[in-house]
């Protein structure tokens, strides 16, 4: 590997973080995972320790850097989970673990915003629906219940900003990441002093970091970071961009009207847009990307992987691997005996395309004749309807472009392909993320002009799924029952949710 020049991707993904080399081709030269647990607690908490991610970053970063001796590590870009709170304080210190963008604790806090002024502010200047797990919604509920650790933050990063912090001893956001805050993304003219006053939090706007460009140097590495990690000194960091976004560019899509479709922790479904005028529902969310005034139009579902890896575990499959598990699918046709499977497993409901908290995930019309194949593969089914709601909702046409860990299962693309009629493409590259992380860092270090030429040097073949004329005739009626029985239970959501805190409680949980 002597004398080859390479880029790494870091993406700090919810549950693992992941450092990738990639050569100037695109050839992924070597690679790291380290797990990070999310601590679930009692009223919703579901935080990280702030430390524990930086670490896991460094000993991945140690990994690669060592399989790369003579290799020039030319740049590094970050991206990872966004949303929560990642709070440090003027040390750079953090003031407790994360609350992650899965925490439910502002639960009460969202309701209040949603029969207020709040939540149509929020959602007229930032362009994002609110829920729980918002920084805004959880600096309210932290203030609150928390006012010794509100009362030492002095800035708040979101995850990847944390990582390049640790790398770089810098502060510094991204377009995409600020608009998760208080970014008026229709001006552009910075934080909303505005929006702050409607929210009764203008201290906010001084914890906030400066917004560059993705593709722009956000710092060097440091020493020290060095002898964590391995990198050389001196090198840029990419100021990188939210996950959803560095995944459409690991896939290729830097364009006004190209889209993607995501299922990992959690779905994202999304679409880029000239501005933020041309969104196609109020339903969705926005981030500003950089790129002039165009904007990213997303829905993000939390029907994704765990919910596929739930009902893996309750039909006492988890410890087969997912290959076995989808031969046990393929041997049912489509509309799984009957059975509906709702993807609505997230303790904190569902954002998307609605907003409820009491969301609640089950199968429907089993018998005692139902076998364990048929509900796994209705529960495939499940979260591909719930894909294509969000893809219809938002105006998706052509190929549908996918990635995120549960689509290296060929049935769900095959299913999906189906039920929309349009062709799959799961790009062969890994990790979409990481590798549009690296393409930012590709321009920020000064090998490629712009994003465009970045992508050509990074980008892989794809794998095709064509969609089957009868098969596809087949799930129009079982969309159209999968809709309208969700509808139907949604009711019943409050009641269960009820019995379910009250459970919990007695529990201890």
């Amino acid at each position: 590997m002597r004398e080859q020049t390479v880029v790494i991707g870091i993406d700090g993904g919810t549950t693992a973080v992941k450092a990738i080399a990639f050569g100037l081709d695109g050839t992924t030269l070597a690679s790291a995972s380290h797990g990070v647990p999310v601590c679930y607690g009692r009223g919703g908490h579901a935080e990280q320790d702030m430390e524990a991610v930086w670490q896991a970053v460094a000993s991945c970063l140690r990994s690669v850097t060592s399989a790369l001796e003579g290799a020039v590590i030319a740049g590094v870009g970050v991206t990872a989970q966004g949303d929560g709170a990642w709070m440090v304080d003027h040390e750079g210190t953090p003031v407790g673990p994360a609350a992650t963008w899965l925490d439910s604790r502002a639960a009460g806090v969202v309701s209040g915003w949603v029969s207020g002024p709040e939540a149509e502010a929020i959602r007229r200047t930032t362009g994002t629906t609110v829920f729980p797990g918002l920084f805004p919604a959880l600096w309210a509920e932290l203030r609150r219940t928390s006012p010794d650790v509100t009362a030492r933050a002095a800035h708040q990063l979101a995850c990847k900003d944390w990582i390049r912090l640790c790398l770089t001893g810098e502060y510094a956001t991204d377009y995409t990441d600020a608009s998760r805050t208080l970014l008026d993304i229709v001006g552009l003219s910075g934080y909303s002093e505005e929006l702050a006053h409607v929210l009764g939090e203008e201290e906010c706007l001084g914890l906030l970091a400066p917004i560059h460009h993705a593709d722009r140097s956000g710092g060097t590495v440091t020493a020290e970071a060095a002898a964590a990690t391995g990198l050389p000194p001196g090198i840029p960091v990419a100021t990188g961009m939210i996950d959803v976004s560095a995944c459409g560019v690991g896939l290729g899509a830097v364009a006004d009207g190209q889209g993607w479709t995501i299922v990992g922790t959690t779905d994202v479904v999304g679409v880029l847009r000239p501005s933020a005028g041309d969104r196609a529902t109020d339903l969705s969310m926005v981030v500003a990307t950089g790129r002039g005034r165009q904007v990213l139009e997303f829905l993000a579902p939390m029907t994704g992987a765990p919910n596929l890896d739930w009902a893996r575990s309750v039909l006492g499959l988890g410890e087969r691997p997912w290959n076995e598990v989808d031969a046990l699918a393929r041997q049912h046709p489509a509309g799984s005996g009957g059975v509906l499977f709702l993807p609505y497993g997230a303790p904190g409901g569902e954002r998307a395309p609605f907003l409820d908290m009491n969301a609640s995930s089950s199968w429907l019309g089993m018998s005692i004749e139902t076998v364990p194949g048929q509900l796994i593969r209705a529960a495939y089914e499940g979260v591909a309807f719930a894909l294509h709601e969000c893809q219809q909702l938002l105006g998706q046409d052509g190929d549908v472009v996918v990635s995120g860990g549960a689509f290296h299962s060929d049935i769900l693309c095959e299913i999906l392909a189906n039920v929309t009629g349009r062709r799959v493409l799961r790009s062969e590259a890994s990790e979409a993320g990481a590798r549009g992380a690296a393409t930012e860092a590709l321009v920020a270090a000064g090998l490629a002009p712009d994003e465009p030429a970045a992508i050509e040097m990074l980008q892989q073949e794809r794998q095709a799924f064509e969609p089957d004329p009868d098969e596809h005739a087949a799930y129009q009626d079982i969309y159209a029952a999968f809709v309208s029985i969700r509808d139907a239970q949604r009711p019943t959501w409050p009641g269960l949710r009820m019995l379910r805190d009250r459970a919990d409680h007695r529990e201890g949980k």
